[in-house]
Formats: structure tokens, C-alpha cells, sequence
């Protein structure tokens, strides 16, 4: 363990992450910011390309740090996994998806594992950090990475570090968000919390295990989903009530103590809030439990898009016009504020319902300049009024701040908020309904 932990406290550790994407790339360039020289892998040539090109395609990550640790030498990529064999400490972070029968899919962990064990080496450390169910890395990674005979907490070390990324978050990025940590062993703790403390800012905290490390990461998520389905709900009920959700949540956020504020929208997105849940509800059936308040608010977040659809069709027909008859304009395809990514995104679910009521969609997204649902592909196209005046209803589902939100309120003729997007503007002149 000592040779190990010198090598990355004197950082002469070389450091493996598998995965280029929204996890993978940042963590990569925080590991060579910090002063290793890193190798990153991924099956796709096009990243490992991009990335040996010093050309970044996430969000978060800071255009020109990523052209000179790449120039520097310190960052390098490659499809190649026989270059496992080089590196002392590895992170794998590839999608854990969930599989039409809403199971975790842990293919892309077990294939990336296997790759590792090839290259086991004798003081080598592995760290999980794509999300996934409690036991994972206890039941599914260790055996494969033992199977060459190597034992895990002495002669290699392996430990799970849940990944905390927030895209388009303007205050805790990679390297400042807390992390936590869980090794199968004592020393494997401890010779991963090493090499995040010699990399991250944020506070690194240990656990007991790797299943508390990825329970937790659950229970954050779940957390989230459980709270933002109770927010649906009450929106659905106050529309009802002909009760505007948005005021009462900012009259109970004058509560100080007790009460965190959650809101409606569109739908869940992401990778983590609308699938890890479906993680720990499948778990639990080994243990003859039913996970019923996660099952609940997934039912209730799963419907929000057709909720969408069905109030858009009530608020044409108050104009006499037929869903299949109007044109209507999406503004937002991300699932989240003023970033470009789609996963999950609920604007997916919301376009194909609208069209198979015979819908003219038109869509806008600053960030997406197009995608494809199915065999269809939408290109975002420009705002101006005489787009705004021609749609039979704006659909707001993404509030991105570089909106020009009085301009829409001005031209538009009626327009649906999903996300209270109009909030603070002095005249609508458009018949206006929030979710």
C-alpha cells in the first residue's frame, strides 16, 4: 500500500479514467489539471479524437483548460485498452442505463471490468463511480477483477466514489463538490480518499463499505425524485383547485426551518433522477420488500408529459381549435436549464404524444441546434415574432436564461409555461397559463 499511495501523493501515479462523457471527461482533466499524466478510454473514436485535439464537447468543462492539458501532454485519449496496463489507478465512469424492464444494465461496467482485470497489476487501484445498485461493486466488479488471482485489499484496491454532477451548475463542479468514498477494505478507502484528496477541493468522506457509498448516491436521488413527484402532484391538484402552485411555494418558502422548496415541471431528465431510483426498487426484491413511495412518485413524475399534452389540449380548445390542427412551438429540448443535453429528456416523450394527436411541432432550443426523435429529424429554429404569432400555442418546457422571455410574452398569442419561465415580467399580453 505504501508504494501505492506514495506514487499518488508525489503524483507520479499514473491515472486511468474509462468513460469520456459527462463523468469521465471532467473528472479526467481535474486528475491531469492536479498534475498526472492521464489516459483516458472510450469506444467512441469520435471523443477520443476530439479529446486528443484539445476540443472539448461537455458543457462544464472550460474550452481552452482542456486545449492546454491535452497540448501539455498531461491528457491523452484512446479506444486502445491495452493501455490499462501502463496506469496505477483507474475510475470507471460508463452509463448504467435501465433496460426495457426498468433493470439496471450493468453491461457497460461488467465489459469495462473485464478490460481492467486483463491488466491487473500488483498495487493497482480501481475505482467505481458510474451509479448503481448497493452491491454492486462488492458482487459484480470483485469477482471479475479476482479472477486472475490477484486478492483485493492487499495485492490491489478497489473502492466505489459516487459521481456528483450537476450540469450547469455555476457553483460546485467537479472539483469542488464533496465526494464520498467506500473501499471494500480499510486500505482500500484509504488509498482512493488519497488520490481525491490530492485532486478535488471539496471534502472527501469515508465510509464503511462500497454499499453505503452507492446507497447513499440512491438515497440523493431518490430524494430528489420523491420531493419533485410531490410537487407534481400539488400542481396537478391546484390546477384543479384553480390554485397558482408557483405562490403557494413561495409563501412556504418564508418558512425557515422545515420546508425545502421543490417545483413542477414538464417531466423528470437527466441520467440519475428518472433511473436510479428503478436501481434500489429492484434491489429490494432480492430482500422481498417493496419499494412503494419510489414506485409512487415514478408513476407520478412519468405522467407529467402526458399531463402537458392534456392541458395544451384543453387550453386550444378553448379557441375552437383541434391539437391536430394547430402548430405548436416547443421552446426547450434540453432537460434542464441552459445546457445541451437531452437525456431523458421529457420533451422527447411530450413531441411524440403531440404529434400522434396530429400536432405541427416546431421546436427552438439555444443549446441543441437539432436532434432526431425516431425517423424524424427537428432543427431548431430562429424566434422572431412572426414565428411566435403563427403558432397556435408556445410551449415553454425548457426555461433557458438566454430567452428573451418579453419578447416572447409580446408576440405570442398564447403561450403554456411548464417551467413559471415568465416569473417577474411587468405585461403578457398572450393568454398565459402556467403549469
Amino acid at each position: 500500500m505504501n508504494k501505492i499511495l506514495g506514487k499518488i501523493n508525489d503524483k507520479t501515479a499514473i491515472i486511468g479514467v474509462v468513460g469520456l462523457g459527462y463523468v469521465g471527461l471532467p473528472l479526467a482533466l481535474e486528475k491531469a489539471k492536479a498534475g498526472y499524466r492521464v489516459i483516458g478510454f472510450d469506444i467512441q473514436q469520435k471523443r477520443v479524437d476530439m479529446v486528443n485535439r484539445g476540443v472539448n464537447y461537455i458543457g462544464d468543462i472550460v474550452d481552452e483548460e482542456l486545449e492546454q492539458i491535452v497540448g501539455d501532454g498531461r491528457l491523452r485519449a484512446t479506444t486502445d485498452y491495452s493501455d490499462i496496463a501502463e496506469v496505477d489507478a483507474v475510475a470507471i465512469c460508463v452509463p448504467t442505463p435501465l433496460d426495457l424492464y426498468q433493470q439496471p444494465d450493468t453491461s457497460y461496467v461488467e465489459a469495462s471490468t473485464r478490460e481492467i482485470a486483463k491488466r491487473l497489476h500488483p498495487g493497482m487501484l480501481v475505482v467505481l463511480e458510474s451509479t448503481t445498485y448497493p452491491g454492486t461493486t462488492e458482487e459484480v466488479v470483485r469477482p471479475i477483477l479476482e479472477e486472475g488471482g490477484l486478492k483485493v485489499g492487499e495485492e490491489f484496491y478497489l473502492a466505489f466514489s459516487p459521481e456528483r454532477v450537476d450540469p450547469g451548475n455555476k457553483v460546485y463542479n467537479t472539483k469542488n463538490t464533496p465526494k464520498v468514498v467506500g473501499g471494500i477494505t480499510e486500505s482500500c478507502t484509504k488509498v482512493a480518499a488519497s488520490l481525491y484528496r490530492n485532486v478535488l477541493e471539496g471534502e472527501v468522506f469515508e465510509v464503511s463499505s462500497p454499499a453505503v457509498a452507492e446507497m447513499e448516491k440512491i438515497l440523493e436521488n431518490t430524494f430528489r425524485n420523491i420531493n419533485i413527484a410531490l410537487a407534481n402532484e400539488m400542481t396537478i391538484l391546484c390546477n384543479k383547485m384553480g390554485i397558482d402552485y408557483w405562490e403557494v411555494v413561495e409563501a412556504a418558502k418564508t418558512k425557515p426551518y422545515g420546508f425545502m422548496a421543490f417545483y413542477p415541471g414538464p417531466g423528470l431528465g437527466g441520467h440519475c433522477i428518472p433511473i436510479d431510483p428503478y436501481y434500489l426498487t429492484w434491489k429490494a426484491r432480492e430482500y422481498k420488500y417493496h419499494t412503494r413511495l419510489i414506485e409512487l412518485a415514478g408513476e407520478i413524475n412519468n405522467y407529467m408529459p402526458d399531463f402537458v399534452v392534456e392541458r395544451s389540449m384543453k387550453i386550444l380548445n378553448r379557441y375552437g381549435k383541434a391539437l391536430s390542427r394547430s402548430k405548436v412551438l416547443i421552446l426547450g429540448a434540453a432537460y434542464k436549464r441552459d445546457i445541451d443535453d437531452m437525456r431523458e429528456s421529457p420533451v422527447i416523450e411530450i413531441i411524440e404524444k403531440l404529434e400522434k394527436y396530429g400536432a405541427q411541432i416546431t421546436v427552438n432550443d439555444p443549446h441543441i441546434p437539432g436532434f432526431v426523435i425516431g425517423e424524424r429529424t427537428y432543427e431548431s429554429q430562429e424566434i422572431t415574432p412572426e414565428l411566435l404569432k403563427g403558432a397556435d400555442l408556445v410551449l415553454i418546457t425548457t426555461d433557458h436564461t438566454a430567452y428573451d422571455y418579453q419578447m416572447i410574452a409580446d408576440h405570442a398569442k398564447v403561450i403554456f409555461d411548464t417551467r413559471n419561465a415568465l416569473k417577474g415580467l411587468e405585461e403578457i399580453s398572450a393568454d398565459y397559463e402556467k403549469i
